[in-house]
Parts: structure tokens; sequence; C-alpha cells
């Protein structure tokens, strides 16, 4: 007998005619049920994406968007069905509960024009928190780092991520994994700083995080976006295969072993070769050697980059062709290479249907464990569902304040902080302290999508610095003056500024970014910089208020770090804050009070001369200073690590359980801490490798491995730190990755350069080719005593 039942999305069906409906089924089968069914186009519509609210006239939130503009409605571009909807929430300014309503009338119209009513997947930006209007901004992904406290931004992770599967998106284009290699270049504050470990640490908690929510996570840029030719943005990267291999890719690597579900190109080349199109990247490197299994998504139009950019296609299906062999899954943000263009390529026979069925399977199969193609899916958001959508909760304003306040660097200071006994008056200055904007990422909605748009607000609640002072520092007089604008060169009010301060007890002086996109910004994409000056005239009026003798007391917002190391001797205390958030300035002020301890450590160096001499501290020998040979100076204002507290800290007593050890082997190196101050904190106890002697260049030093441990006056722990040496290979002269036999010194400390532990192991044996990296972490057990 047969029957009729309800079927997915509300359409009628037989009873057994949709298997792939059917979670009894192993998401393998479910998939080769639904694809034997796809016609041509089908196939190549799941490969497809829309982007419905972009504006040709409205705000540059991606390069090239007002360039490109839409394809066309929904009619046009899912009349066979569709693969992903583009960025839903983050386009447009509007209520969140408008979104989602709009998101599911998209879902209705996508799965009614497919024959199988087959829902898209739903991505938007989540970098500094959910990429819409009214949710949590959080500190930049640099900010992030400063924590160097993995549990802490998991957290992060998870809570934008329920935020974002509450509001029926399915992927995040978050986190960028790039290392930084030059701070000249405007996306530094997108990511984790310039260390490889430091930054796979940093986003596998992330990812795990988000993931757990049931929100994919995308790998960003897959590879060598940031290091690109003077720092410029969209400038071909300069690096060679050993640089790729043991600073640029070790992140990603880990990141896929670790479950990351989705992983999106870079814009840069690589010795002439764009990642969209290159089958050796996206394939034999990326599924073949490390076995990832999810799905290759284009930055956006990387296809149409391949014609325009790169020049290495001469028209948009020689686009779609090259990149759908690669080993490219899903165009974003819309159908110009694949679509129509990749269906006729097909059907003229050059491209193979089975390349189309490869990437079919991929998305399919994510859409099967989404749960988008079961009976009961529906359309509408969970929120919409509800009624509601709070995308700013108040545990997650709480989580912001925290991760700001555990990011904020003190970097120097002669006593004059906490201000909690400050009476008097206090001179306000610069153009940061009171605009907070400035402590807002480029992707976090205001300063991405409302940058021109004053009239809208921010979407959330933010208090300025110069609020939070006021707030918590009531019995001070304070006197605010901006000095100068953030980037404009206009210098009238800085005679005002240095009166202010010359009649003040002390100053605070805050200055830095307002990041933008595009140019419009000091910081964030396309807002790369020629040197490491301050923006605008900001330099002009440090050095004015310097120069009234009085204490000051330097803050420093920014997105990257800027060469402010030549103001350390004359300023009384420096704090260096990577764009707080939402909570920055209540955070911000709570440390200067001395409400709260700073524990911040530098996820970068922070130069001494504008020119910043661009290496970073995992630079090799030729990388340091070399005064017969240069009369240049690299050496940096403050090392990577560093981080000062209101109490003391003292890291002695190493030890290394062996001196042999073999080379595919482990090692335990330990080092006590101990809280010598007087107030509790938490000090960071990193732990560094120097290779003294190897068959090609090695890193002065890298970071191994580091904990994060709170401490009280007095109290102390023993950290150790669990080595494998495969944390110790690099690549060697014939272009294998490999662990050499030889001495390797362990250095212990509170930063990279200052290592009052210092212990050594020798590994035996003979060389071992380490291709595959089994153990990415340095596990870490704290004992207190």
């Amino acid at each position: 007998m047969t029957t009729t039942m309800p079927g997915h999305g509300g359409l009628p069906q037989r009873e057994g005619d949709r298997p792939w409906t059917d979670p009894a089924l192993s998401t393998a089968e479910r998939v080769e049920a639904l694809l034997a069914r796809l016609t041509l186009p089908e196939k190549v519509a799941q490969l497809s994406s829309t982007w419905e609210d972009i504006e040709a006239d409205g705000p540059e939130v991606a390069p090239g968007s007002n360039h490109f503009g839409r394809v066309g409605d929904l009619d046009a571009t899912a009349r066979h069905g569709l693969g992903q909807l583009t960025r839903p929430y983050g386009t447009l300014p509007r209520p969140a509960l408008e979104h989602s309503r709009l998101l599911a009338r998209h879902q209705r119209q996508v799965m009614a024009q497919s024959r199988f009513d087959i829902p898209a997947m739903a991505h938007d930006e989540c970098l500094t928190g959910f990429t819409a209007y009214g949710a949590t901004i959080y500190p930049t992904s640099l900010g992030m780092a400063a924590t160097f406290d993995p549990e802490l931004i998991r957290k992060v992770g998870e809570a934008i991520g329920s935020d974002m599967a509450e509001a029926g998106v399915h992927q995040g284009l978050s986190p960028v994994v790039d290392v930084i290699r030059d701070y000249r270049w405007g996306r530094c504050e997108e990511t984790f700083g310039e260390d490889p470990y430091l930054v796979g640490e940093l986003a596998e908690a992330y990812v795990t995080g988000l993931q757990s929510a049931g929100v994919y996570a995308t790998l960003k840029h897959f590879a060598g976006y940031s290091t690109s030719m003077g720092g410029r943005n969209h400038a071909p990267a300069q690096l060679g295969r050993r640089e790729l291999f043991d600073v640029i890719l070790p992140p990603f690597e880990r990141l896929v072993a670790a479950g990351v579900r989705s992983v999106m190109n870079s814009y840069a080349e690589i010795d002439g070769e764009a990642p969209a199109a290159s089958r050796w990247l996206l394939t034999e490197v990326l599924r073949e050697q490390w076995g990832f299994e999810g799905t290759v998504v284009s930055d956006y139009w990387s296809l149409p980059f391949l014609v325009n950019a790169h020049r290495v296609a001469a028209d948009l299906p020689g686009a779609g062709a090259l990149a759908l062999r690669a080993g490219m899954d899903v165009e974003l943000p819309d159908q110009r290479g694949f679509g129509d263009a990749l269906v006729h390529a097909v059907e003229q026979g050059s491209v193979a249907e089975d390349l189309v069925d490869r990437a079919v399977r991929r998305v399919l199969r994510q859409k099967v464990e989404l749960g988008l193609l079961d009976p009961d899916w529906d359309p509408r958001p969970p929120a919409l569902r509800a009624g509601e959508l709070d995308l700013d909760k108040p545990e997650s304003r709480q989580l912001a304040h925290k991760v700001a306040q555990s990011s904020a660097v003190l970097l120097s200071n002669d006593g004059i902080l906490p201000l909690q006994d400050a009476a008097g008056r206090i001179a306000l200055i610069g153009p940061c302290a009171d605009d907070v904007r400035t402590m807002f990422g480029c992707y976090s909605f205001p300063n991405h999508v409302l940058a021109e748009r004053d009239d809208l607000g921010n979407g959330v609640e933010a208090a300025s610095l110069r609020t939070a002072l006021t707030e918590e520092l009531p019995s001070v007089n304070w006197e605010f003056a901006e000095g100068c604008p953030i980037r404009d060169e206009d210098r009238s009010g800085i005679p005002a500024a240095v009166e202010a301060c010359a009649a003040a007890d002390l100053t605070v002086l805050v200055v830095g970014d307002k990041p933008g996109m595009f140019g419009i910004g000091t910081s964030g994409e396309g807002c790369d910089v020629e040197d490491l000056r301050l923006p605008g005239v900001q330099e002009e009026l440090v050095e004015a208020v310097l120069a009234t003798g009085r204490p000051v007391v330097l803050v420093v917002s920014s997105g990257r770090p800027y060469a402010v190391g030549r103001f350390a001797s004359s300023a009384a205390a420096m704090v260096q804050v990577f764009l707080p958030g939402e909570e920055g300035g209540r955070a911000v002020a709570q440390l200067l009070a001395g409400k709260a301890n700073f524990s911040g450590k530098l996820p970068v160096q922070i130069p001494t001369t504008p020119g910043g001499q661009p290496y970073t501290y995992l630079h090799p020998p030729l990388g340091d200073r070399q005064s017969w040979l240069s009369n240049l100076d690299p050496t940096p204002a403050f090392p990577f690590g560093h981080g000062l507290s209101y109490t003391s800290f003292e890291i002695d007593l190493g030890t290394v359980d062996r001196e042999l050890v073999p080379v595919d082997g482990e090692f335990t190196v330990s080092a006590r801490v101990r809280n010598t101050g007087t107030v509790a904190g938490a000090e960071t106890v990193q732990l560094y490798a120097v290779d003294p002697v190897a068959q090609v260049t090695r890193p002065v030093r890298s970071l191994l491995g580091f904990a994060k441990i709170g401490l009280a006056p007095g109290e102390q722990a023993t950290v150790r730190f669990h080595v494998h040496t495969d944390r110790l290979a690099f690549t060697g002269l014939d272009g294998r990755r490999i662990v050499e036999p030889g001495e390797i010194l362990l250095q212990a400390g509170s930063s990279s350069l200052d290592t009052p532990v210092r212990e050594a192991v020798r590994l035996v044996g003979e060389e071992r080719d380490a291709t595959v990296v089994r153990h990415h972490a340095v596990a870490v057990t704290v004992e207190r005593e």
C-alpha cells in the first residue's frame, strides 16, 4: 500500500521516495541517494551562493562589493536550488528578528525552487563577534591572543556560535589564522599574532567553541596572505616553501587535525600561483597530506579575481574550471565562476562532471551533518520560532568584559599606576579617549557597515574610556581635550591639550586607531600603512604632551603595534590594548583605577622606530642586531610575550626530566613561578626552544608552550610542559619536514627576552621524517604548592 506523508519543508512526498531525509541511514548513504537524483544544473547550484542584501551603492563591505554588486534575485539565482545564502545578518542594519524573518522567507523560496526542497546553508562573519546589528562586540583576535588564555577564548567561540545558531546561521567565516609577518599589513588586528603556536592554540580554542554550538568554522586565509609584499593587502606573497611550511601552515594543519569543517582560500599568490586555483595547495597538501574532509569555500570573488587580478584565466568559465579542478567546493559570495558558467563548461566537455560530483558530495555531507536534510528541519531560525533574538546578552557582555580586561598589556609603569588614590586634576587627552569606535575592530558591525552612518549609532551600548574613568574615579577633576583627530592632519587642538596637561597633576593620553574597511579606517582590511608611526598627527600630540614634563600615562588602542617604544623613557606608564570591544572602556578604566590587575601579554612586539624593521620575534640570526654590518637596529622596545602586573613574579628552579631524548620521543620541562608581590595576579610562563646548530637557519627562539596561572600573594606553583619532539620539526635542506638529532636549548620565563630558566636536551637517533605531525600541542600541568 502506498501512502503519502508531509515531506521535508512541508512538501508532500511518497513514503520512502526521499531516503536522504532518513536520519536512520548513514550520512554517505543519504548523500549518494540525493546526488543520484540531481541534474547537472541542480548539482552546480549546490556549489553556488547568492548575496541578497548587497547594495551597489552601499558600504564597501568586501573587496569589490560596490563594483560587482548583485547577480540577480532568488528567482534567478536559486532557480535550481542553492548552496549558500551570503551574510543574511551582516550586510544591512536591521533589527535581529527582522533579519530572521527575511532569512526564513529566503529559505522557503530556495526550498520551493528546488525539486527536492534542499535548504541553503547560511554563512556570516564572526571575527569580533557575530557581525550583526546589535550583536556583542568582543576584542579583536589580536586582543584575544593577548590573553594567552585558550579556555577563555573557547568560551568566546561558544558564545558567538550560540548566537549564530539561534539566528539560523550555519557557518562562520572565522577564525583568521594567518601569522603576522609585517606589522604594516592592515589585517594584523584580525590575527592571533606573530607566532604559529600561539595562533594555533588560540584558534583551536575558538573553533572548538564555535563548532560545539553547531556552527561550522572557516579557516582564513589559506595560505600566505599575511606575507604580502610591503604589508599591502592583495599583494603578491614573497615566501619560500620553508617559511610556508614552518611558519604559515602549522596553524592550518593543526586546525584540520582538530576537525575544522571549512577552509577559505587566500587572495595572495605564492610563487606565481593563485591559491584559489592551486591543486597543490587545496588538494595535495590540504586533503591528501593532512586528510581534510570539509569544504573549501572561496574568499569573496576569488574566482573573478583569477581573471582580472591574477590573469591565470581568460574568462569566468575558465576561472570556475581552474578552481574546481584545484579543489574549490563552494563559490562565495555569488555564482560568477560556478553557476551557469560551470554548467556550460561541463556540457561542452571541458570540465569532468566527476569533479562537480566530488564537490557536491562535500556540500551535501555538511547539510546532512547540520540537520538541514532531516524531515523535521524548519526554515525558521530557532529565534524566530521563539519570538525573540537578543544578540547582546548580559552573560555575553560579561564575557566580553573579561576578555577585554585579560587582554590589556601593561608595558611599563614607574609606580604611577594604579590611579586608585588619585585626586585633584587629571587631564584626559587624545582622539581615542571619547570615541567608542576606536575600541572596535574592522569586522565589528559599526565599523564594518556603519562607518559612514553615525545616525544609526552602534547597535550596542558601549562606554568610552572618558565616561568609564569618570564613573570609576568620580572624585577626580577630569579635564578632556581631544588634541587632534585620529587621521586628519589638524594640529589646531594641540595647544589646548598641552595647556590642559600643564595645569594637571597628571595626564592620561589615549591614542591609536579607528578601524574601517578599504582605506576608510586606519586599521583593518585594506587599511595598510607605509610605516609604523601613529596615524595622522598623533605622534606630534604625544611629543607635545610629554614635553610638558608632567607625568603621562600613555594608552594605545590599536589594531597593529605602532612604534611607540621611543616614548617609553618619557612616559610614566604605557598600556597597550588591541581594540578591546564594547566593554573596553569599562575594562581599561578598572585596570587603570586598580580595581583589576593587568595580565595581558604581547602577541606581537612593540617596535622602537617607525620603520619597524619588519622582522617579527620569529626571525633567524641575521634578523638580530648586527652593528658591525648595519647601522639599523631591529631590537624591539617591548618583546613578544612581554606584559607587567601590579604584583611581581619570580620564575626559577627549572628542570628537565631527561638529557637524552629520542628523535621520536618526549620530555618534560618544569619551572616554578611565585607571586612575590602583595596583590593577586596572573603570570604567563612561556617555554621557548633554541636550536643552536641546524642544517638550515632556524629562528633565534620559538615558542614551545605557555601556561597562564593565577596566584595569590606568596603563592607558588610548578608548571610542567610535556613536549613531544614533533614540536621541534622543521623543513630540512631537501624540502622534507624532519626532526634532526642534536642539542636543543630550553628557556622559560615571562617573555621571549626574559627567560631566567635555562635547560637543555639532546635529541638522539637518526634523522626522522616528520611529514605528518601527530602532536601539535604541548600539554601543561600545574601543581600549586
